[in-house]
């Protein structure tokens, strides 16, 4: 008797999985893409664009993984800021302000967004050391007893040019005047100020401006500047040169420093979506370019040079799959 009924029971149990099994398959709820929100810049800017572009792309080849968005913001600060209050996934940030972010310094004391991760490195944000062509400014050593314009209170600029200024060794030395560009501009043309510090992509407007009724040059910033800056652990600052002619007045190339835009995510993002944004990104990257000049400089081989924080998951497995080494200090 026991031995008729344990095959039925068996065949029973088996069928019941069948059937449930199918009726999960046809009822199964469907699997959403993640929302993805990419907050950039103002509409004026380069991330903009390039961040309009890149949501498009998303979710034109990723749409079954990612649903993007595009907010606009007030840049790299207001950014970080989202990504730590869970208002935005993924950032355009100059790779400085990622790093002051992450380790809670300058002005993100005491709101250290430390779930930041990073995801690529995109372009040069060149720090332009802009003086009267006629100043006989060279280096940064003759800023010594000069009225340096350093950029706005609490902003990236001004942290930038303490940081330099330190690491040359000519803080002290120097007047510092708290102007925006804008004004510093002003001033450069009356006289008021001997030198003033901007950061952006070159040629600069501003500077294409100021250089069209007063020629301008830029100010050398030397190797030793720079190896004392990453010494120090601030690893942000790449080599840069200006190419002679950018501007009206530049006789010769000027060697500087740049920081770097580059794409910021929070960690709590599924791997496989940071995966699907490089994935997408870089293998379409000609339709990326087509949106903004500064786009030519995004190259996959140097998508990991001054990226100040610990890589995503989702990145390193990207970057690991193209054959890219991942230094120790990147991996979370």
């Amino acid at each position: 008797m026991l031995k008729v009924k344990v095959p039925i029971i068996v065949g029973v149990v088996i069928v019941l999985l069948v059937v449930g099994i199918a009726a999960y398959m046809l009822w199964r709820p469907e699997v959403k893409p993640y929302t993805l929100n990419i907050w950039t810049g103002g509409t004026g800017g380069v991330y903009y664009p390039l961040g309009v572009k890149l949501s498009e792309m998303l979710n034109k080849y990723a749409g079954n993984v990612i649903s993007s968005s595009v907010s606009t913001s007030g840049a790299s600060v207001a950014n970080m800021r989202a990504l730590g209050a869970g208002d935005a996934q993924l950032v355009f940030v100059q790779n400085d302000i990622a790093y002051y972010a992450y380790k809670g310094i300058y002005m993100f004391e005491g709101s250290r967004v430390e779930l930041a991760r990073g995801v690529a490195v995109l372009y040069p944000e060149v720090i332009q050391i802009v003086v009267r062509a006629d100043s006989g400014i060279k280096s940064i050593y003759d800023l010594a007893g000069k009225r340096v314009a350093i950029g706005a209170v609490g902003s990236g600029t001004a942290v930038e040019a303490e940081l330099i200024l330190r690491a040359a060794g000519v803080w002290d030395k120097i007047a510092v005047q708290n102007l925006d560009f804008a004004a510093a501009a002003d001033s450069l043309k009356l006289g008021l100020v001997d030198a003033a510090f901007v950061v952006a992509g070159i040629p600069t407007s501003a500077v294409l401006s100021l250089a069209a009724t007063v020629p301008v040059s830029l100010v050398e910033v030397p190797d030793e500047v720079l190896n004392t800056l990453v010494g120090q652990g601030y690893r942000f600052f790449t080599r840069y040169t200006v190419p002679a002619g950018t501007y009206t007045g530049m006789t010769s190339d000027t060697r500087t420093l740049a920081v770097m835009a580059m794409l910021a995510v929070r960690a709590d993002v599924p791997d496989d979506v940071v995966y699907h944004v490089l994935k997408v990104m870089f293998e379409r990257i000609d339709e990326l370019r087509e949106a903004h000049a500064r786009a030519k400089d995004i190259d996959l081989k140097k998508a990991l040079e001054g990226m100040p924080i610990p890589l995503h998951p989702g990145a390193i497995r990207f970057y690991q799959e193209k054959g890219i080494t991942i230094p120790s200090e990147l991996r979370p």
